[in-house]
């Protein structure tokens, strides 16, 4: 933590000093397609401690690497010949884009990085400021979501303020994140006949079977007590979490019914497009209830916004349509949850 002020930086004088701020081993916030991410060298272990202070992030669970391009990607990363024509096919279609492939890491790559797991979690984000500012620093950056652990995703500079002012170098604002939702994150099945995916995000389980072969989706088991490490990035069973208790509804009619609950707390809901709003007290108007895009985009802004409204129980409808809509079923469960 670094104690002081967390400097705002923006424009080109903005992304000079934050490149500059990396490369002598800070830590700072940047936008990506997805969330704002929390970023360091990933090729310094002093630098990536930081991260996990900063967030009170556990060290069981792994960080993934930011590149710009595939020779960053080789100096992270490496590519076993098993794996070549899926990883070839996979980053031309998907990169610079929200997907995150589990590869071979390099001897480079400290431990604390995967959390001592051989893989290591690498993507090329499809945001030009991210591009960059990786460009910039010339470093491989390690970045998480930048918010305090468990807590509900940035989407905006402000979100990033809210958790980490004080505690991180500086904040580059690029604006409100245009996917919402985090990386998809694959890595290879055991048995070398397909992938697995260890969390759904802005590619799509048919995306990704358009382009490679079989992908199964991840379970994760409840662990007693502390992991000795995740798996992947992204799998802890509880996560993205506003303040408030988050109940999840199916319908209108569920909807109604635990507004009408609520009484006692102050009831913030988070309201499709179209929805009866007269009962409750304090909304957060979501978007179109067929828009995946939007609802995914305008989610963790949502439970943010009714957080400081002072909400005490967020009652939220949970999308039942494909592509994205897994990536906001699998955010607002792990939200959900009490432990």
């Amino acid at each position: 933590m670094n104690g002081g002020k967390t400097e705002r930086l923006e424009g080109e004088t903005g992304l000079l000093r934050a490149a500059e701020l990396l490369r002598s081993g800070g830590i700072v916030a940047f936008p990506t397609e997805t969330v704002y991410g929390l970023g360091a060298n990933a090729l310094d272990a002093a630098a990536v401690a930081k991260i996990f202070a900063a967030k009170e992030r556990p060290g069981w669970d792994p960080l993934i690497v930011h590149v710009c391009d595939r020779e960053m990607m080789g100096r992270v990363a490496e590519v076993p010949d098993s794996l070549a024509q899926d990883v070839e096919a996979l980053v031309e279609r998907f990169w610079p884009g929200p997907l995150t492939l589990l590869l071979p890491k390099t001897v480079a790559v400290p431990h604390a990085v995967t959390a001592g797991r051989r893989l290591v979690g690498v993507r090329m984000p499809g945001h030009p400021v991210a591009l960059a500012l990786i460009r910039r620093s010339g470093v491989p950056l390690a970045a998480p979501s930048a918010n305090r652990f468990g807590r509900t995703s940035p989407t905006t500079a402000a979100h990033v303020l809210e958790d980490l002012d004080g505690r991180i170098d500086a904040v580059l604002d690029g604006g409100a994140t245009r996917v919402g939702v985090e990386s998809t994150v694959i890595g290879p099945a055991e048995d070398g006949l397909g992938w697995v995916m260890y969390r759904p995000g802005g590619v799509s389980v048919e995306m990704l079977e358009a382009v490679v072969r079989r992908v199964e989706v991840f379970r994760p088991v409840a662990v007693m007590g502390e992991p000795e490490s995740l798996p992947s990035p992204g799998v802890g069973i509880r996560h993205y979490a506003p303040r408030a208790r988050l109940v999840l509804v199916s319908d209108q009619g569920e909807m109604t019914k635990e507004v009408g609950r609520g009484s006692g707390s102050e009831v913030g809901v988070m309201l499709p497009d179209g929805w009866d709003a007269s009962f409750a007290m304090t909304v957060y108007r979501w978007g179109a209830w067929n828009d995946g895009e939007e609802l995914a985009r305008r989610m963790f802004a949502g439970l943010r916004e009714l957080d400081e409204a002072g909400a005490t129980v967020i009652v939220c409808p949970v999308p039942v349509m494909g592509g994205i809509g897994a990536a906001i079923r699998d955010r607002l469960e792990k939200a959900a949850r009490v432990k």
